[in-house]
């Protein structure tokens, strides 16, 4: 694995264990079963594959990057809706889940390519 890869999955293990402990910090009535529909939501941007490559990798990218959850996290602070902020925290944390895992942000090439290299079988 190259390094800067390596150093990415690493990043991405940081961000996500931050981003619970943010979670478990500011969360006080959410169940779990709904905290799991929110850390999973993101991936409903597997769906943009429908419309092909190009548009699944840019649904997908748009609904993975870190700042979306950072944005989410910000303005629930700003205008005081803890709901926001929970939101931020497991999507932030599902980001950083996956960057962890190896699963990076997609080229259009189709999804097993990713910034993080390819993923999937090999043959």
């Amino acid at each position: 694995m190259a390094q800067a890869v390596l150093w990415q999955r690493v990043e991405g293990a940081l961000v996500f264990v931050a981003s619970i402990g943010l979670f478990l910090h500011f969360n006080e009535a959410t169940s779990w079963w709904v905290a799991l529909l929110v850390f999973f939501a993101p991936d409903l941007g597997f769906l943009g594959y429908l419309a092909g490559p190009r548009a699944g990798a840019a649904i997908y990218n748009l609904l993975h990057i870190y700042a979306l959850g950072v944005a989410l996290i910000a303005l629930g602070l700003i205008i005081q809706a803890p709901i926001m902020i929970i939101e931020g925290t497991l999507w932030l944390a599902h980001c950083g889940f996956d960057r962890m895992l190896g699963y990076g942000l997609k080229l259009p090439e189709g999804f097993s390519f990713t910034h993080l290299g390819k993923i999937g079988k090999t043959h």
